[in-house]
């Protein structure tokens, strides 16, 4: 492989998420990832990475899995593709799984390509089913300050984050409630107790004060990835389901991060108990091995589209794609015969142990949380104060190069660094990760710190 070649037409021709470039040029070009096995993965020029990212919170089962590529090669022999509008038998096959392992009578799945097609889809079918039930005011989406939903027209309002360039917003009526971070609760609570209360009562607040007939749907992650993981106190969804029980209110429950074993248990909502109206997946649906997003909807949702009448007309070219079915059926078989959604939970809590222990070590870490192997730790200046790091200090170019120098994929959106390492992780694995990072942290303590 002509490594300089690959590099240079990267360069003149490859426009990367979330990068400048010309700084990536400088930097010596972009690393080119060539395979990977495991947590590991190799780049163009032979030096082997752990993926502390796991892609975007998305390789599950790990990198390298023949079992997937070889479903996906079996169903390209025999159908490629074909539109949603009739179906192939992955897809029926994987939504009856879907049916079988969600909570519930989550029992109807709506197929797209990925995870901000999935939340859309979601509010668009909270939208359309209070029409049909000739409520047609309904309209107001609320989301909370600090979430991510997607990237497309619609979700990119729903919660908050970098949109300036794109103002004004594409969708009316959306609403932003307190975000529950007992780590910094804006309502004042004292303990992960008090911030859930709060914070569900919040919405109920903005339900009444926006009259509960223009309010369609909350939509929410039960753990906030984008926000440092911040993991709601147990009060939150439970109260957040009655609330939204009592106004009519659909409740979506973003699990596109969440769900498939990231925290331990096969979707996240079932650390609570509770059933959404709508429940969101992606990334994990198939490990990323091919793009696939699900939109699923409880019995009493999917019920009001019945008859030519009340046809839910959205479509998306790639939803439900044949191939991609296939994916997600060998990963969850993965998931279930390794019981790898146990191991999440064992190594994630072996990675909270070991992350608080460098905590008492490490005086710029004001806090850490998770729940299985989607973890953050969050950087402060002070912690009396919680006072975060000027930006002048450039603290998250700084972290990432000193990460890459050690041959980890971990790019920190300061004040966090978010940890989410492939479910088949090994104590090895959270062994290495987490004693480099004590390096790491160490060396800037040393440069800013004193």
């Amino acid at each position: 492989m002509d490594t300089k070649k690959v590099k240079t037409n990267a360069f003149n021709h490859l426009w990367s998420h979330n990068s400048d470039w010309t700084q990536v040029a400088e930097e010596g070009g972009p690393t080119v990832i060539v395979e990977g096995d495991g947590v590991r993965v190799k780049d163009s020029e032979g030096n082997e990475w752990v993926d502390v990212n796991g892609g975007y919170s998305s390789v599950n089962i790990g990198y390298g899995r023949k079992e997937v590529a070889e479903a996906m090669y079996e169903q390209m022999q025999e159908l490629s593709y074909f539109p949603q509008g009739s179906t192939s038998i992955p897809a029926i096959k994987l939504a009856k799984k879907l049916s079988d392992i969600t909570p519930g009578d989550l029992n109807r799945a709506w197929f797209s390509s990925g995870g901000s097609e999935a939340n859309e889809t979601a509010i668009k079918i909270a939208r359309a089913y209070h029409k049909r039930k000739g409520d047609a005011g309904r309209y107001k989406i609320i989301s909370r300050r600090g979430s991510y939903h997607g990237g497309t027209g619609g979700v990119l309002w729903a919660g908050s984050g970098d949109r300036l360039d794109y103002e004004p917003a594409s969708y009316p009526g959306m609403i932003y409630a307190p975000h529950p971070d007992p780590y910094r609760c804006e309502l004042g609570g004292f303990t992960a107790s008090e911030c859930a209360i709060l914070c569900s009562n919040a919405i109920e607040d903005l339900i009444k004060f926006h009259g509960a007939s223009s309010v369609a749907a909350v939509i929410a992650e039960p753990i906030a990835g984008a926000s440092g993981t911040a993991v709601p106190g147990d009060e939150y969804w439970p109260n957040l389901r009655k609330i939204c029980d009592k106004y009519g209110v659909l409740l979506i429950a973003d699990e596109i991060v969440c769900g498939f074993g990231r925290t331990g248990e096969i979707f996240a909502v079932n650390h609570w108990n509770i059933v959404p109206d709508i429940l969101c997946v992606a990334k994990g649906i198939t490990s990323s091995y091919s793009p696939l997003g699900a939109t699923i909807v409880r019995d009493k949702v999917s019920e009001v589209f019945k008859g030519k009448d009340n046809v839910f007309y959205h479509t998306l070219t790639f939803g439900g794609h044949p191939v991609s079915a296939a994916a997600a059926l060998a990963n969850i078989d993965i998931l279930e015969k390794e019981d790898l959604v146990a191991n999440s939970r064992e190594m994630g809590s072996y990675l909270l142990r070991n992350l608080n222990q460098m905590k008492e070590q490490r005086q710029m870490i004001g806090n850490v949380r998770g729940k299985g192997l989607l973890a953050s730790i969050e950087l402060v200046s002070d912690r009396k104060t919680k006072t975060h790091f000027s930006p002048e200090l450039k603290l998250g170019p700084r972290l990432s190069q000193k990460f890459k120098s050690r041959k980890m994929i971990l790019n920190p959106p300061i004040p966090y660094i978010n940890l989410q390492p492939q479910l088949c992780s090994k104590k090895s694995d959270i062994d290495f990760i987490v004693s480099n990072i004590n390096e790491v942290l160490q060396e800037i303590e040393n440069e800013v710190l004193r």
